[in-house]
């Protein structure tokens, strides 16, 4: 057996402690769409857009649905979200599910479709009490409002086609505010799906850009937690880290340059899903928080991937056992060069923060807010008053060096001028 043959094995072990028989995951499981939503009634409202790509999934999905008995809801399928689940996506797929008042919701696409139907769901079981969907970013306030009601959602089948945002396992639902150029984020175990559906064949025909960005989106999401876990997580947080980054730093460059071989799709499908249980564990902190104020001008795996370097040399004084691990890993394919035992401190941090720039630079991907068009000095005061939100203070207080708002200008603004530039040197180190 290869490294990489052991190395899926244990992403699919991890899976299945994770998720169990509630999730259907690997190669042509798309049929278990039908048995999933049979489980809950006999209507089904289907969400999913109509990229020419997706047709044959989604076709597969309904005619699995026709098999178990489940109806189409509405009689036609409901268009799903534009990227990054804009405001106004979720309030037109919230009046579909009052309409047609399904059985269960089928949201079939990536993570934008499947975070707009998460919070559509929220608002159609809760709207008559607060109808706005800004009343609920933030965490547990979905729990809190069901539990004082006295109602609950729907049940969501989430079938994911694209590896990347783990949206089909998560607690999250991430949602943007055009006007305001911001997003924020729902964090609840009430919105997580019932069920869901990942073949992780049907990414093949994903665009290569869309499939770069999940793979760093999932890169960040085992980093992130990987860097904040508590003691008591260690262990299953090092494990899931392990795991996750390695497949996808293996196999990067690998689909960037063969995007149709199914071992590869395969293996970040496995890989992104980690990052999904990562997720679950933890919560992700730095470069999320300030990928939220950069919708307008990056999609969300290239602004995690542009942030991660330079929360890495932030972080580094109080996370050294993590960057060995991850160094050692950036280093096994090439990507860092020095003698990271040699290092510790900032400048460990630095060395393993160069690696995931090499492995970005190697596939294409900026390395420098500078370098994303239409970035200007704008975005940083964005992302420096997103970190004082209190709707967003989760993230603060992820960080392996927890902030709060009044620390935000000493040490974020520093930091997020460096990664306008690419100068480590400009970022402090709280001491």
């Amino acid at each position: 057996m290869t490294s990489s043959d052991k190395l899926k094995d244990r992403a699919r072990t991890l899976l299945t402690d994770f998720k169990g028989d509630q999730y259907a995951f690997g190669v042509d499981v798309l049929a278990e769409t039908g048995k999933f939503a049979a489980e809950f009634g006999k209507s089904a409202l289907v969400v999913a857009n109509r990229s020419a790509w997706l047709v044959p999934v989604l076709d597969t999905v309904l005619d699995s649905l026709c098999l178990h008995g489940v109806k189409l809801a509405g009689n036609s399928v409901v268009l799903g979200a534009a990227p990054n689940a804009p405001c106004e996506d979720v309030y037109r797929i919230t009046t579909c599910i009052l309409q047609f008042k399904p059985d269960c919701l089928v949201a079939v696409g990536g993570g934008s479709t499947i975070d707009a139907v998460k919070a559509a769901n929220v608002l159609a079981s809760l709207g008559k009490w607060e109808p706005e969907i800004d009343s609920y970013f933030g965490t547990g306030l979905v729990t809190e409002a069901l539990a004082k009601h006295g109602v609950s959602l729907l049940p969501i089948i989430a079938v994911e086609t694209a590896a990347g945002s783990g949206a089909h396992l998560t607690k999250y639902s991430n949602i943007t505010d055009p006007v305001a150029g911001q997003k924020k984020l729902i964090i609840d175990d009430a919105i997580v799906p019932e069920r869901a559906v990942f073949d992780y064949l049907v990414t093949k025909s994903m665009p290569l850009p869309t499939t770069l960005d999940g793979a760093f989106d999932g890169i960040g999401h085992c980093l992130e937690v990987f860097y904040g876990t508590s003691e008591a997580k260690y262990d299953l947080a090092s494990e899931i880290a392990e795991v996750g980054i390695e497949l996808i730093v293996a196999n990067t460059e690998r689909v960037a340059s063969h995007p149709s071989d199914e071992s590869t799709r395969e293996a970040l499908g496995l890989a992104t899903d980690i990052g999904g249980y990562a997720i679950i564990v933890g919560g992700t902190n730095g470069a999320h928080l300030t990928s939220f104020s950069l919708v307008d001008i990056a999609s969300h795996g290239r602004a995690v991937a542009i942030m991660n370097p330079y929360y890495t040399v932030f972080f580094a004084p109080a996370v050294q056992q993590q960057l060995r691990i991850v160094g050692d890993i950036y280093k096994r394919y090439g990507l860092i060069d020095c003698d990271l035992a040699e290092l510790s401190g900032r400048e460990l941090g630095i060395a393993v923060a160069g690696g995931m720039i090499n492995l970005s630079r190697k596939v294409g991907f900026p390395t420098t807010l500078g370098e994303l068009p239409g970035f200007s000095n704008e975005h940083i005061e964005r992302a420096i008053s997103a970190a004082k939100n209190p709707q967003l203070e989760m993230k603060l207080k992820n960080m392996p060096v927890p902030l709060d708002a009044s620390m935000v200008e000493e040490y974020m603004r520093p930091l997020l001028i460096a990664a306008k530039s690419g100068d480590f040197s400009l970022i402090k180190n709280i001491e």
